[in-house]
């Protein structure tokens, strides 16, 4: 148990570090040993790009729902649901015979992490006092999260290599338990709301169907293509029920997203700055390592141990980002880490057919990565701050699902330009061409994202909680448009 609040505080920080690093890990991980599950699950071509699709799909759509879960039934209980539905998945996936065995378990990973990471996200903004001191937590955090997405690759490739494809799976078994295990050791079990609220049944269905279906509707693009008509049919019928669903949360007693919190130019911005990022961040991580393998040849061991200087990129950028919004705004470091950013991919858009991992691949990927690390780091403190400790949850959620939505559509939206851009090629001087034209718009991505920082998040840092739905509306955040 712990003895003092520093203490308790570390291990929340501890154990959230540890959950959001797993729930990264798995969204990477899996990809360098595609060829090794078909080979051994026996995969059709086209069932086997749900092993990465399912994931994404359950995870974004139980996003909202999840954290507005967190809010109603509290913090601890949520994160260790969540991680222990992740944990018998990943067994599962792990023992999987058959590929629907797989992707049931992919799903039921994807199911966990949407409980466990809005979680985790609001248990370090409830544990830590707005300010430094949660800048420096959100910091780490984000570090975690960042290294889980880029060592993904690195323990993908060496995993399937020396260890076998199944390992990509039940390597989640101890990083779970080790979660676990933090929660009795100094986790507080939170408050109980001040009144009970029921969980706003029509608001999950309608933003667990909507956004399902965009998910869906943009990851099947790869098969599909952006020209198809089912492609259309599911984004038709995501707008219509996102629509819905903003309708019912506007008239809800007790919303699942309360639309008052993006009267927040803090909340707004920094949702609109995570999709733009994630788009941008997802694209470099898939692009890049097609460039190694597809252009120069390297194998999965060799491609995902080129991913360690970005991992340490990011890790070198969130550091460096607590220390600047430590006495400054967000602000401070999301323009000058979105624009290093978007100078890191304009410098990968230049690669060669002829190139190298020193020539075309380290260099950019150090000034991207510290880049996103500035970027990365800031965006959690901003998309929370002002919020109330009882909607703690509902903002988590909402920035984990648009974190979700950016890199899911930005990674399908690019990467079908790119394949576009190829045709039918298949040498390496077309792919070249098409992966550095996804590369190119990803870093405009990046310099929009630098805009939308600059125009809208507040300069000043100071502000007063927002508004609840029973609070007196005169206690609006400072920047918050009325």
């Amino acid at each position: 148990m712990y003895k003092n609040s520093r203490e308790r505080r570390g291990v929340v920080l501890a154990a959230a570090a540890v959950a959001q690093f797993v729930v990264a890990l798995d969204m990477s991980v899996v990809n360098v040993a595609l060829p090794a599950i078909r080979n051994a699950l026996g995969f059709a071509p086209l069932d086997l790009s749900w092993v990465v699709h399912v994931y994404a799909l359950t995870f974004g759509g139980f996003l909202l729902l999840g954290g507005r879960a967190c809010d109603l039934y509290g913090q601890r209980r949520m994160f260790a649901l969540g991680l222990t539905v992740f944990g018998l998945c990943s067994l599962a996936g792990g023992l999987a015979q058959t590929p629907w065995q797989l992707i049931a378990a992919r799903a039921g990973q994807g199911l966990g992490a949407a409980a466990a990471a809005p979680a985790a996200l609001a248990m370090l903004t409830t544990t830590f006092t707005e300010g430094p001191q949660r800048v420096r937590a959100l910091g780490v955090w984000s570090a975690v999260n960042a290294a889980g997405g880029a060592l993904g690759v690195l323990a993908g490739g060496l995993l399937t290599e020396y260890a076998g494809w199944r390992w990509v799976m039940l390597i989640n078994l101890p990083i779970v338990v080790a979660a676990l295990a933090l929660i009795p050791a100094g986790v507080p079990a939170g408050t109980a709301p001040a009144r009970r609220e029921r969980l706003d049944g029509v608001g999950a269905v309608l933003a667990t169907g909507g956004v399902g279906l965009l998910v869906l509707g943009v990851v099947r693009t790869d098969t599909l293509g952006w020209d198809s008509p089912v492609t259309w049919a599911t984004l038709a019928a995501a707008a219509v029920l996102l629509t819905a669903f903003v309708f019912a949360e506007s008239r809800a007693d007790a919303p699942l997203l309360r639309l008052g919190l993006l009267r927040s130019r803090w909340v707004a911005g920094a949702n609109v700055l995570v999709f733009l990022a994630a788009a941008g961040q997802f694209t470099a991580f898939y692009l890049v390592s097609l460039y190694m393998q597809q252009v120069l040849g390297m194998g999965a061991a060799a491609t995902g141990t080129a991913f360690l200087p970005f991992s340490l990129g990011l890790v070198a950028g969130t550091i460096g980002a607590t220390r600047i919004t430590a006495s400054r705004t967000p602000r401070a470091s999301l323009v000058p880490g979105a624009l290093l950013a978007a100078a890191g991919l304009a410098w990968f858009a230049l690669i060669s057919p002829d190139g190298s991992f020193l020539t075309d691949v380290l260099g950019p990927s150090l000034v991207t990565s510290v880049g996103a690390g500035l970027v990365l780091a800031p965006v959690a403190a901003a998309a929370t701050t002002g919020v109330a400790p009882r909607e703690a949850g509902m903002a988590s959620g909402l920035m984990n699902s648009s974190r979700q939505l950016g890199g899911s559509i930005g990674l399908a939206a690019l990467a079908t330009i790119a394949a576009h851009h190829t045709g039918t090629a298949t040498d390496p001087a077309a792919l070249n061409d098409g992966y550095a034209l996804g590369l190119a718009i990803a870093a405009a991505i990046f310099v929009l994202a630098a805009v939308v920082a600059i125009g809208v998040l507040p300069r000043r840092r100071t502000v007063t909680p927002l508004p609840q739905s029973t609070a007196p509306a005169e206690n609006q955040l400072e920047g918050t448009p009325s």
